[in-house]
């Protein structure tokens, strides 16, 4: 449901909600979290570039999640790196679908994706970290 770059961009902010006392270095992010180095690099500029964290170079330097980041939706991710989601999306893959024009799936997702576009709104970066572990 989600790109692998925001996959990868909501485990990099929890694992730094989880350690927000401290600057991280990218090593360690990618070593905890199972990011391939390369492309860790590409989305901390990103994530640097779009305020969500902040660098500091030199001895002691590293990433940190920026000011009160830690309260920041899944949702608010999710918007900045896969653009809005298609709220009307077809859980089947047909594209769009509704009450009027149902897919065969329509009747179960209907129940299903409230709670989940709830959860997306409610869940912040600080829950992703709240345990330690990353997304």
């Amino acid at each position: 449901m989600f790109s692998r770059t925001s996959l990868y961009a909501l485990r990099t902010l929890g694992y730094l909600a989880a350690h927000r006392e401290r600057w991280v270095l990218g090593r360690e992010i990618a070593e905890e979290t199972g990011i391939p180095p390369n492309y860790l690099s590409k989305i901390l500029a990103q994530l640097r570039k779009r305020g969500f964290v902040v660098s500091q170079k030199g001895w002691g330097g590293g990433f940190r999640m920026k000011g009160t980041g830690a309260g920041t939706t899944i949702s608010a991710v999710l918007e900045t790196f896969d653009g809005r989601r298609e709220k009307d999306a077809c859980a089947f893959g047909l594209g769009r679908c509704d009450a009027a024009d149902p897919c065969p799936l329509h009747p179960h997702w209907e129940k299903v994706r409230e709670e989940y576009e709830r959860m997306l709104r409610t869940v912040t970066l600080r829950d992703l970290g709240g345990s330690g572990s990353a997304a």
